[in-house]
């Protein structure tokens, strides 16, 4: 088994691919690379055996075979070399000789046969999506998913399709997300829970890119392909939420403010506010917002007052100023819209610019009960 490659467009695809590697595996195989050999086409796959990620790169070779090559000690070594032409030969003693123009180097291999054979979908259903329509549902939604091992359809982001649009939906019980569009669809109706990893890697490498991405899936896994690139992962098991019912109906009262004004406000006033609560207040009258935090036990607290639109009855509602933060900071708008009822019933953020059309998001904060 023989190639020639380029160093640094494979530490290119490596370090894309590694990202689906685990710090401690309980196989030790999956430390590995797996590298297929097929004439002039290498095939380099990673896996955790819930996600497998394979990459295809053309390489100079009239050979084939299949071999598991150490991750970490690949990676270190490519780093090192300048951009030039990289020869993988494999020697006696299961061993892979690479020859640089400064050197020689040798490292063990397992054979291909031990690495995990990647999951395979029978009878899948099938949707195209852009790759930064995609990339963009989940930088809007992920942040918003749990980390409740107890709860693990939460710690996942929900795909909903249908044939009128696509919706993805996050939540951990404190914030929801959802992220709707109209002007993509699907043949079918389908609803599936992705997990955050194999998402966090897919948003890496495709927001940059228009081509489609094929989405693949069945009950219990999902297929990503785009370009030379393909992901397999399994699906969380369970059924999601129903977050409709969560997010209110009738709000009437309406707060419109300056979005980056609103996050630089509430980022300074939580540094006053309680270590444990992270309570901010936010008080609505007239043209006003006051926004407020105090931390009793160290005696600190502290005070603001913004210029706002709002229509509604004078209130004031307590919100934790982390998640408040996350989502003015993954809204992409210059003016938010948020809406209330009661200071004891979700408040909804929404862009009032910046969206495109066919794509709608909208983002809910549960309220925190405030000190008298």
């Amino acid at each position: 088994m023989k190639f020639i490659l380029s160093s640094g467009q494979l530490l290119k695809q490596l370090q894309i691919i590694g990202g689906v590697i685990n710090n401690s595996n309980t196989l030790p195989i999956l430390d590995n690379f797996l590298f297929e050999l097929q004439e002039n086409e290498l095939s380099i796959s990673a896996s955790d055996l819930e996600t497998t990620m394979t990459s295809s790169m053309e390489v100079e070779s009239g050979s084939a075979g299949s071999i598991a090559i150490s991750a970490r000690l690949l990676l270190e070594t490519l780093k090192t070399f300048p951009d030039q032409p990289l020869t993988f030969k494999t020697a006696e003693n299961n061993t892979i000789e690479i020859s640089s123009s400064q050197g020689k180097y040798d490292m063990a291999y397992f054979d291909g046969s031990e690495f995990p054979k990647a999951i395979s979908l029978e009878s899948p259903n099938k949707v195209l999506i852009p790759g930064n329509v995609l990339s963009t549902a989940i930088s809007n939604t992920i942040f918003a998913a749990g980390n409740d091992d107890l709860r693990p359809v939460m710690s996942g982001v929900f795909f909903q399709f249908s044939t009128t649009g696509l919706t993805f939906v996050a939540t951990d019980a404190h914030k929801l997300v959802k992220y709707a569009r109209t002007d993509v669809s699907a043949q079918g109706t389908a609803e599936f829970i992705m997990p955050k990893k194999p998402l966090n890697i897919l948003k890496g490498i495709i927001g940059a890119t228009d081509a489609d991405v094929s989405i693949e899936y069945n009950e219990a896994n999902a297929r990503f392909l785009f370009g030379k690139t393909v992901i397999v992962c399994r699906l969380i098991d369970g059924k999601y939420p129903n977050y409709e019912a969560v997010i209110p109906k009738e709000n009437p009262n309406k707060l419109t403010v300056d979005r980056a004004t609103l996050l630089n406000a509430v980022k300074r006033i939580s540094i006053f506010s309680s270590k444990t609560t992270h309570q901010i207040r936010l008080k609505m009258a007239g043209t006003e917002l006051n926004i407020s935090a105090e931390d009793i036990e160290y005696a600190n607290k502290a005070e603001e007052r913004l210029a706002c639109e709002y229509i509604g009855d004078d209130m004031q509602i307590g919100f934790n100023a982390r998640f408040l933060t996350e989502m003015l900071t993954n809204l992409h708008a210059d003016q938010v819209l948020i809406e209330m009822s009661m200071p004891n019933r979700a408040g909804i953020l929404t862009p009032i610019d910046g969206v495109e059309e066919g794509e709608s998001v909208t983002m809910l904060v549960m309220p925190v009960m405030l000190n008298a």
